[in-house]
């Protein structure tokens, strides 16, 4: 599970060595966790163009990524203009029954499992009726080498959750890591995801969160996941989960999801607004809003 950062981390004895160690060994950082982007750098461009680039651009490199069961490929895309790499998901495996993990109690049986890639493209559109889209790359559908998947924009990062908790690295701005952590849980409970661990959460050189791999969310289930590490929300995020309809899901997630899903989204999306309505009602807004 992802570690809160208390708002004390940075002022204590060993917060100014990690400010230290931040800014002496950044690059090595970078460097270690994701080869160097592609050579021309692209310039600023707005969704529209990046999902165009995605869709079109030509493919001149490809290779394997270090982490993933899913077996995601790293491409360089070319427009002609510029560079930039993407990764690319093919997965669309569906199970009516599907055993997973060890012997014994680590066993465990899946109903109508899903892993696809669609769940991807779907959990970004869903994000940005959130306004929660800057929290994850791009995604869209492509078809690449003979198969349809997803494809996301690269996004250098400095590293992942797994690591920063391994190293035991306290982020600069606790109170913003610990915001940005809250809105990733309502989003992941949100969709259901049922492999959000610390290598699919990934930090930006200037310590964004990022979500990436939705390919196991958007279970038929409607209940909760994780309910009680649901005790924070954006104000923002609140009211637009309050205001979000099916038909703003459906037509967001068309082609993506299923009539089935649509509904779980929409009942789970019940469920966390009453789940706050009641937090706010038993402790006041201002320990449960932000």
């Amino acid at each position: 599970m992802t570690r809160i950062a208390r708002p004390d981390d940075a002022a204590r004895p060993g917060g100014l060595l990690v400010v230290f160690f931040i800014a002496l060994f950044l690059p090595a950082l970078s460097q270690a966790q994701a080869a160097a982007p592609a050579s021309s750098a692209a310039p600023q461009l707005s969704v529209a163009e990046i999902k165009d680039f995605l869709k079109n651009a030509k493919v001149v490199r490809q290779r394997g990524t270090p982490k993933g069961v899913t077996a995601p490929k790293r491409l360089t895309l070319s427009n002609g203009r510029f560079e930039h790499d993407a990764v690319f998901q093919a997965i669309d495996e569906r199970k009516t029954v599907m055993e997973m993990g060890g012997g014994g109690r680590k066993r465990k049986t899946e109903l109508n499992f899903v892993d696809s890639y669609k769940y991807n493209i779907a959990a970004y559109e869903l994000a940005t009726v959130l306004g929660l889209e800057s929290m994850m790359p791009v995604y869209v559908e492509r078809r690449w080498n003979g198969q349809l998947g997803s494809i996301s924009w690269f996004v250098p990062t400095l590293m992942d959750e797994a690591e920063r908790v391994k190293k035991n690295i306290t982020p600069p701005r606790p109170a913003d890591w610990n915001n940005q952590t809250y809105r990733m849980r309502v989003f992941s409970a949100l969709v259901r995801d049922s492999d959000r661990n610390q290598t699919n959460i990934l930090l930006t050189p200037d310590w964004k969160l990022m979500m990436i791999d939705f390919s196991r969310a958007f279970r038929l289930q409607a209940d909760l996941l994780n309910v009680k590490e649901l005790h924070k929300i954006d104000r923002a995020l609140l009211a637009r989960l309050e205001g979000m309809t099916r038909d703003d899901v459906k037509t967001a997630v068309q082609g993506f999801l299923n009539n089935q899903e649509i509904d779980a989204v929409m009942n789970r999306r019940a469920l966390l607004v009453a789940h706050f309505k009641k937090l706010i009602a038993d402790l006041g807004e201002a320990r449960v809003l932000y």
